[in-house]
């Protein structure tokens, strides 16, 4: 399935790329520069009409930072949305909170490792759900 850039979020994009959350451009250091296996990854990435953190369009993987509004019901619904239509789009959604990347980023880095490997040995597990379901 085609993945839709929209350039009508262009802007908000380039905005939030610059106020980045400490927690993004942390989990960013190891991104860029296809560090993670070679893969590129993006910062605030417009697919369809969401924004999504982190996007390798090779793995169709996008990566979220939750913060803390994320575990608000009305945010938490509307990740829900993102996360169903990204998924309809052949996209998965890794999602970590903002204190998993900000105290172990290592972990978050290796549990993205571990995704890659099984999608590489075409052992692609089904998209995880958004934390607390």
């Amino acid at each position: 399935m085609k993945i839709y850039y929209n350039k009508k979020l262009k802007h908000l994009a380039a905005r939030l790329r610059n106020n980045s959350t400490k927690a993004e451009i942390k989990l960013w250091n190891y991104l860029k520069n296809k560090q993670i296996m070679k893969y590129d990854f993006h910062r605030q990435k417009p697919i369809d009409t969401f924004i999504v953190d982190f996007f390798c369009n090779k793995l169709k993987l996008a990566i979220e930072v939750d913060g803390y509004t994320h575990g608000l019901e009305e945010v938490y619904e509307k990740d829900n949305l993102k996360n169903q239509r990204l998924n309809q789009l052949g996209i998965t959604v890794l999602r970590f909170s903002y204190e998993e990347v900000m105290n172990n980023v290592d972990g978050v880095v290796t549990m993205m490792k571990e995704y890659i490997k099984k999608v590489e040995e075409g052992n692609t597990p089904p998209p995880p759900l958004i934390r607390g379901e």
